[in-house]
């Protein structure tokens, strides 16, 4: 059984770019009899709100598209994500970075041409780390890539599958191109990639269809799978819309949103026209 997901995060309002990754994943179950799931990533307290939430179902139904409930909303499984990232600690594969991320972009641009473009660190001395938790420091769970290559014994044997407009590949992964990533900090929690592959491997997403602009992330996401004895989904990353400038749609660059296009007068129809999706899409949800 193939299953997808759309997975946005409510810190803003929905723009064309969405839209279009939004019909893409519908699509690709819709025409093989699949599943379709929207999945709110709302574990970002500081930046998420409710009326961009209720925002997102307003516009996907005014889209046409319909999806399976109860939508899964990660800020209510933060055990989950805690105990996932206890899991990976546990192993010895993660460290406190008590770094900045000022300090940390210092430290990289600090660094010889081309000898640290991502940030790899390592464990303070205990009587130091000690010392700064006794002071109430903030700190980041990162992820120690040497750690878990030893873990793995290398990454030559991780990889996935990508498909695309051609024959589907196999992509050698290269978490290193990431450096030691966060995982959790105080801030948000646990982050997006340790979220992501927990619930993709919860939920049974067989494929994650999603804009090129997250390719790079999969390298990580992964290396996480390995680690966690999670199930790697087959990948399709669709290209992006970019609007008359050459940009893509960004909401940082505040590109009109679907609610400002339905206020002058464009239809879903006249959308899913401009974006190649030319008839209305079946409705791939099934009941609960």
């Amino acid at each position: 059984m193939f299953v997808t997901r759309f997975a946005p995060s409510p810190t803003g309002l929905l723009h064309r770019g969405h839209a279009f990754s939004a019909l893409t994943a519908h699509e690709a179950a819709r025409v093989v009899d699949g599943r379709f799931l929207l999945r709110i990533e709302d574990i970002d307290a500081t930046r998420c709100r409710p009326e961009y939430e209720a925002a997102i179902y307003e516009d996907l139904a005014w889209l046409g598209l319909a999806w399976e409930t109860p939508v899964r909303r990660q800020s209510e499984h933060l055990d989950d994500y805690q105990g996932a990232l206890e899991r990976l600690e546990a192993a010895g594969l993660l460290y406190r970075c008590f770094r900045t991320r000022k300090e940390v972009a210092q430290e990289i641009a600090r660094a010889p041409h081309g000898a640290m473009e991502v940030f790899r660190g390592a464990p303070l001395p205990r009587g130091e780390e000690a010392r700064r938790l006794a002071a109430g420091e903030p700190f980041a769970w990162r992820l120690s890539l040497d750690a878990a290559a030893r873990a793995l014994g290398g990454f030559g044997a991780l990889t996935f599958v990508e498909e695309g407009s051609g024959e589907p590949r196999v992509v050698q992964a290269r978490p290193e191109l990431g450096g030691d990533v966060v995982l959790a900090r105080k801030d948000v929690g646990v982050a997006y990639h340790l979220a992501v592959v927990f619930d993709d491997a919860l939920q049974g997403i067989t494929h994650v269809v999603r804009g090129e602009d997250l390719f790079e992330a999969t390298h990580v996401q992964r290396l996480l799978q390995a680690l966690l004895g999670l199930p790697t989904p087959v990948y399709r990353h669709h290209r992006l819309l970019t609007g008359p400038d050459g940009r893509r749609y960004a909401k940082r660059d505040r590109s009109e949103t679907l609610r400002e296009l339905r206020a002058r007068g464009v239809t879903p129809e006249d959308l899913r026209r401009e974006m190649g999706f030319d008839d209305r899409p079946k409705p791939a949800s099934r009941p609960s």
